[in-house]
């Protein structure tokens, strides 16, 4: 694959949305317009609730002279958003998808979560990291090590795994495995014979890129952080327990880390755009739902009806560095390799204590 831009040109060729930009208020008639169409009361209740929204072919930004002659984008995108731990969610992914009949889904995961889609919701006695956005937990997992570390290097891994750890730990008052929705999504597809498309950006390209985004001093606080967070013994109320989405993850992080804002939302909003109207699997399809959690529908939005022919996808996960190839090797199997096995070491003591 060829290399992209560092992740700083990508932000300065396509910003985030603006303050001021409002999804709903963008689409709000050419979704009314459909759900009045297709005469379906569920799809109007949700689309006033601002979970659903359709953004129609024309409202997309110019075709880009780069992008093949043969390759035409979809007629239209409609993007629901969920909440990864409401059950709630789940019956609105079954009524959207079967109201309006897509040609493909494209679901908030990439290829290292996908098995998220077929964990067992009666397996009540697994360890709730098997259920967890950030582990690698299944049946592939040392393939799924292998991936992570070709992908994003040790040091991704090991923030994944420290992830991993202390999502588990602030989630364990959830009474609801994780990405019921993505099941859900799974199997209607199946049902209608639409095309499953996993639309999110590598997770092992975001921690890289996060991880570069920070200065040493920020990563040293951030791992001490989450280890203060992993190791603490204070005792919290069931009561006051409550689930924690990686979207909510990534906005406390960001705010500690301004920079983390970038590489953790923005990137990724405008890399499930780029699945949703641009990438090989939607190629002529009339119809394309995208089950996305709600916190990025706003960039999504924002991404399809604003780009200028920017969404590309080597610039969205493009592996920026400055170093000649000779320091780049010294530091990776130092650095890299000395925090990958701590923490490898530290994440399965702490396993079997959660």
């Amino acid at each position: 694959m060829a290399a992209g831009r560092t992740p700083s040109a990508t932000a300065a060729s396509f910003p985030p949305p603006p303050p001021c930009f409002d999804y709903r208020a963008a689409v709000l008639a050419d979704t009314r317009a459909a759900a009045v169409a297709a005469g379906n009361p569920a799809l109007a209740a949700l689309v006033e609730s601002g979970a659903l929204v359709r953004v129609p072919r024309r409202r997309f930004g110019p075709v880009p002279a780069w992008r093949p002659p043969d390759f035409v984008e979809p007629e239209e995108v409609w993007i629901l958003g969920t909440s990864h731990l409401s059950p709630d969610s789940v019956a609105d992914v079954e009524r959207v998808l079967r109201a309006v009949q897509p040609d493909n889904v494209v679901v908030e995961l990439c290829r290292s979560r996908a098995g998220i889609m077929y964990v067992s919701t009666d397996a009540s006695d697994e360890p709730l990291l098997k259920s967890n956005m950030f582990s690698l937990g299944g049946a592939k997992f040392f393939g799924a090590v292998n991936r992570s570390i070709n992908l994003g290097g040790q040091s991704a891994l090991a923030l994944r795994l420290l992830l991993a750890v202390f999502s588990s730990k602030v989630s364990s008052g959830a009474n609801r495995p994780f990405g019921e929705e993505f099941r859900a999504a799974r199997k209607v597809s199946e049902d209608i014979g639409a095309q499953l498309v996993l639309g999110d950006r590598p997770i092992e390209i975001t921690l890289e890129r996060a991880w570069k985004s920070l200065t040493w001093d920020q990563k040293t606080k951030l791992v001490i952080s989450l280890f203060r967070g992993i190791t603490s013994t204070t005792d919290t109320p069931q009561e006051e327990k409550t689930a924690v989405s990686p979207y909510e993850l990534y906005q406390k992080l960001s705010t500690s880390y301004p920079s983390l804002l970038q590489p953790l939302i923005h990137e990724r909003d405008m890399f499930l755009a780029w699945s949703l109207k641009r990438s090989k699997a939607v190629n002529k399809s009339k119809t394309v739902v995208g089950v996305v959690g709600k916190g990025h529908m706003n960039g999504i939005v924002y991404a399809l009806i604003s780009d200028q022919g920017d969404l590309r996808f080597r610039d969205l996960v493009g592996r920026a560095s400055s170093d000649t190839w000779v320091s780049s090797l010294i530091k990776g199997l130092v650095r890299d390799t000395i925090i990958g096995l701590v923490l490898w070491a530290l994440y399965e003591q702490l396993q079997a204590l959660l």
